[in-house]
């Protein structure tokens, strides 16, 4: 199913609980000693050290899918930020590999607030096309 097909079919809402709930699985994993505690319960400590390198990118990743799910919601106003938002993830990702995670909490907290900046600036711009709020806006078929 592509993805101009979704749009409207509930899809976007099942795309915004996956990024908000992977984005704090991945955030309680990354900040709390949850997983941790539980890969020690399993013998599997030696792991540990490992785990940034897969968390943080998961995530962005996972706040990359929300970004996505939002402006499919707010009825895909401008261009399609698919490849933007991958850029940032890797960015992102490079960054906090490069600087050994020193700035992780700082970067995290930075990014889900460039979605949450995002997400009101969608809104804005649904209702800026006369949307009401909640029912999708104009779709632009480019």
């Amino acid at each position: 199913m592509n993805d101009q097909s979704r749009a409207g079919t509930g899809g976007e809402t099942r795309l915004v609980r996956l990024g908000i709930y992977g984005s704090i699985v991945a955030a309680l994993c990354c900040f709390t000693p949850l997983l941790v505690v539980v890969l020690a319960g399993l013998g599997l400590s030696a792991v540990t050290g490992w785990l940034d390198y897969v968390l943080f990118p998961m995530l962005f990743a996972s706040l990359g899918v929300l970004a996505q799910a939002l402006w499919l919601r707010a009825g895909r106003p401008g261009s399609n930020p698919r490849r933007l938002i991958i850029l940032a993830t890797v960015a992102l990702s490079a960054v906090l590999f490069w600087l050994q995670f020193r700035y992780a909490l700082r970067i995290s907290v930075g990014a889900a607030l460039a979605v949450a900046g995002y997400w009101f600036w969608l809104e804005r711009a649904r209702t800026r096309a006369g949307a009401p709020n909640g029912a999708p806006g104009p779709v632009d078929e480019t």
